[in-house]
């Protein structure tokens, strides 16, 4: 594999501010991503606070019995256990297949980072990927795009999940799931490692009860001997380490929200829109309602003094939520807000690892942090990547596409600019000739047709539209042929499109990673996990 660092622009203005570590942004930040002398700050704030490090590592252990594991996972349970050791971090949602390629990307970040922060500080520095289980948003992890006949195709899972249920507890259909696994796989084109990546899923499978164990399967097949650790924020045992976190959230939950739109104002004077919407009566709490399966974000009323969801089935009073959170804490769960403050208190965090969207709503998070005494970490841009293949980049010069411009718009332009080179200008130019000859000849009749038959005008011009109409269609038929001539480098224009940049996204937000594991097996992810990244900010395109 090489690695070329391009320049491209990120997805959203604050994140390219943030990258470039302007003076104006870090302001909403206690550390430099990019500072040596910030990671050895950090670590000494982490020194100052106390872990449940032992029950934490116990946790972790019982919930990754059921996945795929190593001994590079049990060293990293006892790394966890140290007194001087810290983690990087990031998470996501437990996409179908891992859903798009940028979650593979993340994991990567993470113990590509993780490496070489334990090498730079030399104390054990441990890989960890939150799996945002406790999220409802089932939309967003039931579905994978493949390529058909030159155009990026939605497959959705079909199995409909009416109730907002967090992720963790959508049960999986086992034989549903196969059916549409293998039919995903088939469709990627059968290779020398297509039956072994599919024993493989249809093992996750068979071990799994719900997407989150799926999903935890396959990122353990493929990640297992890197150390990986998984959490799962929709587990209830977890809830049980984050009693006392969240009696101090529900304690404290104006104060937070006072923070968090002081610093939103704050960065709103500095020309920056808000990233989370939170109303001034936020609890920034979910309540999970077994009984009907949706999880229900509280607010609260001023005027009962209560905390209620906006169906207001349900109503608690301060000291019952407080209560709620000792003894039933596997019915609470956090928010946007809420939830970096919670994985914070913890783990030791050396840095987090961000996606574009994420840096964004971090920033409005650093006065509700101090308000716990803690200082959010370093926020690390995770790594942004465009694998791109040998063929595609043989098309790419064949046609004369320059990469970096295929990166940040596409090819869609240029095609159409090529389209018009070979169309025959001969054909375009008879056509509107005689289009326009057409054209006067009726006027001609029309002034006759008025003077002689004046009811039948409407006819006339109707007659008069749709022979133009024939003439345009039959134009558009001898240009479509003549362009079939040119149907190879067409395709290669839209190939190189699909590849790339599909429908104007960048690749790693379309495509699905297995389509890549399929094609050369998993020694593709040790590859990648084998390249010397460097946390710079520029974009890697990997060409293997």
């Amino acid at each position: 594999m090489e690695i070329l660092n391009l320049s491209l622009p990120a997805t959203n203005r604050f994140a390219t501010d943030y990258t470039a570590q302007t003076e104006e942004l870090m302001q909403f930040f206690h550390y430099r991503y990019n500072s040596s002398s910030d990671y050895k700050a950090r670590l000494g704030e982490l020194k100052d606070r106390s872990f449940m490090r032992n029950e934490l590592s116990e946790y972790i252990g019982k919930f990754m019995d059921r996945f795929p594991a190593s001994a590079a996972v049990h060293q990293s349970l006892e790394k966890l256990k140290q007194e001087n050791s810290a983690v990087i971090i990031g998470g996501q949602q437990a996409g179908i297949l891992t859903g798009p390629l940028y979650t593979i990307h993340k994991i990567i970040s993470i113990i590509s980072l993780a490496k070489q922060k334990e090498k730079e500080l030399g104390i054990p520095v441990v890989p960890v990927f939150w799996i945002a289980g406790e999220d409802h948003d089932y939309q967003e992890v039931n579905h994978v795009f493949v390529e058909k006949a030159n155009k990026m195709e939605k497959l959705i899972y079909p199995e409909k999940v009416f109730e907002k249920s967090m992720v963790s507890n959508i049960c999986l259909d086992r034989d549903k799931c196969k059916s549409w696994v293998e039919a995903i796989i088939e469709s990627f084109g059968e290779t020398e490692y297509t039956k072994g990546l599919l024993k493989a899923l249809r093992e996750s499978i068979n071990q799994s009860e719900s997407f989150v164990d799926f999903f935890a399967g396959i990122i353990m097949h493929l990640f297992k001997d890197t150390g990986l650790l998984l959490v799962d924020s929709g587990d209830p045992n977890l809830r049980i380490l984050e009693r006392d976190i969240f009696t101090k959230q529900i304690e404290s939950f104006q104060e937070i929200t006072k923070r968090v739109k002081d610093q939103q104002d704050q960065l709103e004077r500095t020309g920056f829109p808000n990233a989370i919407e939170i109303s001034e009566n936020a609890a920034n709490l979910f309540y999970y309602d077994e009984k009907h399966k949706e999880r229900i974000l509280l607010e609260y009323n001023q005027e009962k003094k209560v905390f209620t969801g906006k169906e207001c089935f349900h109503e608690f009073t301060m000291d019952e939520l407080l209560e709620i959170a000792e003894k039933y804490p596997e019915r609470l769960s956090n928010n946007v807000v809420t939830r970096p403050i919670t994985q914070e208190w913890l783990f030791p965090t050396l840095a987090f690892i961000a996606g574009p969207g994420e840096i964004a709503y971090w920033a409005e998070l650093k006065k509700a942090f101090e308000l716990f005494g803690m200082k959010m970490p370093p926020i690390m841009p995770r790594l942004n990547i465009t694998i791109l293949e040998r063929s595609v980049e043989s098309d790419m010069k064949e046609i004369g596409l320059d990469l970096q411009e295929v990166l940040t718009f596409g090819t869609e332009a240029k095609k159409n600019d090529y389209l018009e080179h070979v169309k025959n200008e001969s054909i375009e130019e008879q056509f509107s000739k005689t289009k326009e000859q057409l054209k006067q000849n009726y006027v001609l009749i029309e002034e006759l047709t008025g003077k002689e038959a004046y009811s039948l005008l409407p006819m006339l011009k109707k007659n008069e539209e749709l022979l133009v109409k024939q003439m345009d269609f039959m134009e558009s038929k001898i240009q479509q042929t003549i362009q079939k001539k040119h149907d190879v480098t067409i395709n290669k224009y839209e190939k190189v499109e699909n590849t790339l940049r599909p429908g104007g996204s960048p690749q790693e937000r379309v495509w699905n990673g297995l389509y890549y594991i399929n094609k050369y097996g998993i020694s593709f992810v040790n590859d990648l996990l084998e390249c010397p990244f460097v946390f710079d900010g520029t974009h890697k395109v990997i060409k293997i």
